[in-house]
């Protein structure tokens, strides 16, 4: 939970000097972010990558790896279109679709405003935001009362990136090649998952 509060902080704090503009412009009109990211998922592949343990539990387990982001598409469509029945303003479907953007909200947002509205576009890029989030901040909790799976299948399509970091560090290694297999596989299906149930 300490760490969840810290990250929580840091968010905040950024959050803060970003809306009083107290900040240089160079900070702020730079995507520092980008590259604070590729430098954790640099030093994240250097961990995994000499843990051999990692890649012998990815070779042993190759076929069952499958299983989890097939999970993960289900339980995030029923879930989301599940919730849509206790709304009266959004349908199953619908539901459905926000769901089927699996933390991918840059492409499935705009996907979804295309094909149906940009009401819709903007609850699933909210909502996908807000999964993304979660997954960063409440890793650590899923983690110890559930499953080292919990995180990977909360993270969705950003397990490969964004929130990869933070999977390896309260999942373990192994897990991360769990969720660079799963996130990789999310974000190459989102579209078309999304694009068929709306258009179902």
């Amino acid at each position: 939970m300490k760490d969840s509060i810290i990250i929580v902080l840091f968010f905040a704090a950024g959050l803060i000097l970003g809306i009083n503009r107290f900040l240089p412009d160079l900070l702020i009109n730079t995507s520092f972010s980008s590259y604070a990211l590729y430098m954790l998922l640099f030093f994240v592949g250097i961990s995994m990558g000499s843990d051999k343990e990692t890649w012998i539990l990815f070779k042993n387990k190759s076929r069952q790896l499958i299983f989890v982001p097939l999970a993960i598409v289900a339980g995030s469509i029923i879930g989301a279109g599940g919730i849509s029945l206790f709304l009266s303003s959004i349908s199953f479907k619908e539901g459905a679709a926000v769901g089927a953007g699996f933390g991918y909200y840059s492409l499935s947002s705009v996907i979804i405003a295309e094909i149906h509205s940009e009401t819709l576009g903007v609850i699933a890029l909210l909502s996908n935001i807000s999964r993304e989030i979660t997954t960063l901040v409440l890793t650590p909790v899923f983690v110890k009362y559930f499953t080292p799976l919990s995180g990977v299948a909360s993270g969705g399509a950003t397990a490969m990136d964004t929130t990869l970091p933070v999977i390896v560090k309260f999942s373990g290694k192994e897990m991360g090649a769990v969720a660079l297999f799963s996130g990789f596989v999310l974000t190459i299906i989102t579209p078309f998952v999304v694009t068929l149930i709306l258009n179902f």
